[in-house]
């Protein structure tokens, strides 16, 4: 195509080169040689006729060496929907009518007075201190002595399908104390062989505090979960407010310090707009992630009344469920068995962040991307001239300083 820029090419790929940090490795690179999108068919599912076969994600991207005026983008309501043509201006590698944007991992939020997001706690064991609740009624039926070290655990499965399950927590442990129980002190061995074994040389190290997670960033107040991993076909992220004396694992993402503004914002449908258009993906499944995400995310600037109204709207949400205590989140965001009342109460949820964005609609995900875009070039964009402290602006001032890690 260099030798002949008239030429044009199209490919079919799986969905993951529009996604997460594939967008900035691929296409910042495309750019720069000078590629140039001209029709895209944005997520579709492409299903085999061989038997056993499964489905798989594409897109379809035409592009050239040389730009055109009237660009196609084809939309699917769902993966499994007819096509739909886009009068747009323009395609970026999200495939959006958007300017080229590339969202990479950071380590920071880019607006100011936001909270940080880490990892759950990783256990690294091999499943030795992990139980299921059949396990820990037999642990304590032996050992009643163990029930004070055993903690309820919640990964991401955990989380939204309400399962049940534990783990020892011996972080203040005394020594003697697990001398004394048996078979605490037989899973303790076992994390200390298992972690002796291995041929990663910082999980050797660990061995030596087998009785401990391999990792611990366990909050000591409330704090917000997100599941790493969740299902496509919902509306909503389901996330919520966990109390420290449950441990957090590997597969969810922690907010610490979350407020319930954070909660609500989070639970809109600008941020859904946001997660699905720069996530990663497992298979098909939402996969969040702190660095590129969550960090990289426009909050809005609300006054102190649209906060208050974000407040008031999302323990209207936190209510809604409340009514539902036989229900997992599983059964409350499942597009068909979703209560009305949980419905309704998202529905003014949105409302009142769309207003802390200044807006009162948004006539498609694509538009709420698109303005997200805008928003993110202009955060992320050195001011010129630069302002006293050099910094970029967000809400209040510029990027927050702290120690999130994804």
């Amino acid at each position: 195509m260099a030798g002949n820029p008239a030429i044009r090419a199209a490919f079919v790929s799986t969905n993951s080169i529009t996604q997460g940090e594939q967008v900035g490795i691929l296409w910042k690179d495309l750019e720069s040689r000078g590629v140039r999108i001209h029709f895209a068919h944005r997520t579709f599912q492409w299903s085999s006729e061989a038997r056993g076969k499964a489905a798989v994600h594409c897109v379809i991207i035409g592009f050239s060496l040389h730009d055109i005026l009237e660009k196609r983008l084809f939309d699917y309501e769902t993966p499994k929907s007819e096509p739909h043509e886009l009068g747009v201006a323009k395609i970026n590698p999200y495939l959006v009518d958007a300017e080229n944007v590339f969202i990479e991992a950071r380590r920071d939020p880019i607006c100011r007075n936001i909270p940080a997001m880490a990892y759950g706690s990783m256990p690294i064991d091999n499943g030795c201190l992990l139980l299921s609740l059949a396990e820990r009624d037999q642990l304590i039926a032996e050992e009643p002595g163990a029930a004070p070290w055993i903690r309820q655990i919640l990964g991401a499965d955990e989380f939204i399908n309400r399962i049940s399950r534990y783990s020892l927590w011996l972080k203040d442990c005394p020594p003697e104390t697990v001398r004394d129980l048996n078979r605490v002190r037989e899973r303790v061995a076992a994390c200390r062989e298992f972690r002796l074994q291995s041929n990663r040389p910082q999980t050797r190290a660990l061995a030596g505090t087998p009785q401990l997670f391999g990792e611990i960033r366990q909050p000591s107040k409330s704090f917000l979960l997100v599941p790493k991993v969740s299902s496509e076909n919902r509306i909503f992220l389901p996330i919520g407010f966990v109390i420290p004396e449950i441990i957090a694992l590997g597969t969810t993402l922690i907010v610490p310090d979350a407020e319930l503004v954070h909660f609500g914002v989070l639970s809109s449908t600008m941020h859904m707009a946001w997660m699905r258009a720069v996530c990663g993906r497992l298979e098909s499944r939402y996969q969040y992630s702190a660095g590129i995400v969550y960090n990289n995310f426009p909050w809005p600037e609300p006054t102190e009344a649209q906060r208050r109204a974000i407040e008031a709207a999302a323990q209207e949400v936190l209510d809604a469920r409340a009514k539902f205590p036989g229900s997992t989140l599983a059964d409350l965001y499942d597009p068909v068995t979703m209560p009305p009342e949980l419905a309704r109460a998202h529905a003014d949820l949105d409302k009142a962040v769309d207003k802390a964005y200044g807006r009162t609609a948004f006539a498609s995900e694509m538009e709420r991307v698109a303005f997200f875009f805008e928003r993110y070039e202009a955060l992320t964009r050195p001011l010129l001239p630069p302002t006293r402290s050099g910094r970029k602006r967000c809400g209040s001032g510029g990027p927050k300083r702290s120690s999130a890690r994804e």
